[in-house]
């Protein structure tokens, strides 16, 4: 009888050890990350510790936007606190390199505030504002991006921060063409003071600056890099990102950056900082990512059906670059299971104008499990884990070390367990959070498991 208690007390002991937090599950912000010599789908703290990363972001988290001279602040306090809330450890931080315009919103009035560069003419630009000046950066601007980054390092979060956007420089994306961001771009020749010409074939569009074209143009893009590497380069929870969506012939020019910064962190003698390039759009090619120098990566593809991630790249799976605003409580954990780092492109609180608001139930739920994920990531030997979707019926398996993390869509599945000595586990429902004890479980044979509750289902097992 005594031996059967002392059982009992051991099988508590495991489930309570392996019981994740979901909610205020912060740990501390210890960077810079690199990429892990243990698992090179993650990154890894200086000391060596595997993190993954996930989060929400939107596009008003730096700049504000909105109509007018003067647009309504962002609460970015009240950000932070969301983030914190929903335990993300991760963000991108937008940035528009346009004054006013953008294909997405249909007001001939819409502004992106502060500039990186200070507008004192003489002259006036297309907006019917003073010149740009780009050899003069704006003090308020490196400030804002400095306290940006720094109180969301002292909240545990991570941040990425975005250089320049394919979304400012284009006519139309794709088919989206309501108001050309071109106009009010600082590049355009007639916006600055400076003779820069980032449109020499006149076409009303600015992708050569995304290319090597102008000269010019890749010099204060150089300088502007430079300063933001200054500004921010000494934080410990900083990663950038080339650009948002360039265009499809961008690629030569952000290989060009990407070693531009590892050249300039080298030669100032600061850290390295990870590095990343985004799908372009539209037409992204996913082979020039995974051919890049890039740390880390976020491609286009099937979010029904996420590529397995052999560890090529670290892996920023985006839902801006798989659909846009979209998922459900399903897709974190499918990434997840598939050795990638989730996140969510977030319309928060629909203040940007292409629709979305706070409390869609969808957005909930997706933050939600994003949450979750980092919580049981944060319990799992993420050196030892790898994809292994073969193990289970469903196809979705993170596996090794004795520890095995399976997502169902529903219904009853089988998890192949040979080699294992005695696991014991738990249940997680990704529509309510709620968890529940699984029996314990002998190896050495495929098992057959059906969850306490209908609908998708998350089952972890360890082994004693």
């Amino acid at each position: 009888m005594a031996g059967r208690r002392l059982g009992f007390l051991l099988v508590a002991i495991l489930l309570l050890a392996i019981e994740p937090t979901f909610v205020g599950d912060t740990a501390p912000v210890a960077g810079p990350l690199r990429v892990s010599d243990q698992n090179s789908r993650y990154f890894a703290t200086p000391a060596g510790q595997p993190i993954l990363l996930t989060g929400s972001h939107t596009w008003q988290n730096f700049q504000d936007t909105g109509e007018g001279d003067s647009p309504p602040r962002f609460d970015y306090s009240a950000y932070l606190t969301f983030l914190r809330r929903n335990n993300h450890n991760f963000f991108r931080l937008w940035v528009w390199e346009q004054a006013r315009w953008s294909n997405e919103i249909d007001d001939d009035d819409y502004v992106y505030t502060p500039s990186p560069y200070q507008r004192a003419g003489p002259g006036t630009a297309v907006d019917g504002q003073p010149k740009f000046n780009l050899d003069r950066f704006d003090p308020a601007y490196f400030a804002r991006l400095r306290d940006r980054v720094r109180q969301a390092g002292q909240q545990g979060v991570y941040v990425s921060v975005m250089l320049f956007d394919g979304w400012s420089i284009q006519a139309c994306k794709g088919d989206v063409c309501l108001r050309n961001p071109w106009n009010g771009h600082p590049f355009n020749k007639d916006n600055n003071v400076n003779g820069v010409d980032g449109d020499p074939n006149g076409d009303g569009s600015g992708e050569e600056t995304q290319t090597l074209a102008v000269p010019a143009v890749t010099a204060r893009q150089e300088a502007y890099v430079r300063k933001v590497i200054d500004t921010v380069g000494d934080l410990d929870n900083v990663l950038y990102e080339i650009t948002n969506e360039g265009p499809s012939d961008s690629v030569s020019w952000q290989y060009h950056m990407i070693n531009y910064i590892k050249s300039y962190e080298s030669a100032q003698g600061k850290e390295h900082h990870p590095v990343g390039m985004t799908a372009a759009y539209p037409g992204g090619d996913n082979a020039a990512l995974v051919a890049s120098p890039a740390d880390w990566i976020s491609p286009n593809g099937d979010m029904n059906n996420p590529q397995v991630n052999t560890g090529t790249k670290v892996v920023l799976s985006d839902t801006d670059h798989l659909c846009g605003v979209c998922a459900d409580s399903s897709w974190p954990w499918k990434s997840f299971t598939r050795g990638q780092n989730p996140i969510y492109m977030d319309a928060y609180d629909g203040a940007y104008g292409i629709g979305g608001h706070m409390d869609d139930p969808a957005a909930v739920s997706v933050r939600a499990n994003l949450g979750y994920v980092l919580a049981y990531s944060r319990r799992m030997n993420l050196a030892a884990v790898t994809p292994q979707p073969d193990l289970s019926s469903t196809g979705y398996c993170l596996a090794g070390g004795g520890e095995y993390l399976v997502f169902s869509p529903g219904g009853t599945f089988t998890v192949n367990l040979t080699g294992m000595s005695r696991l014991y586990g738990q249940w997680l429902d990704p529509n309510t959070g709620r968890t529940a004890s699984a029996r314990s479980v002998t190896g050495a044979r495929s098992v057959e498991f059906t969850a306490p509750f209908d609908g998708p289902a998350v089952l972890y097992l360890k082994s004693s």
